[in-house]
């Protein structure tokens, strides 16, 4: 029995490097460097609109 819980916990193991470590699919690449771009417009706005209430 406690051979049986020390495989499977090793096989998870194994089985979370394997999936984790694994190379991200240029589909993920594209849409994380959007999700970026995204962000760093929003916050350029961000600090144009305080600007502009900072100069009224």
């Amino acid at each position: 029995m406690k051979k049986i819980i020390l495989t499977l916990a090793l096989l998870f193991t194994i089985s979370t490097t394997i999936t984790s470590c694994r190379e991200k699919k240029p589909k993920d690449k594209v849409e994380e460097a959007i999700e970026e771009v995204g962000d760093e417009v929003e916050d350029a706005t961000d600090e144009v609109k305080d600007e502009i209430n900072d100069a009224s």
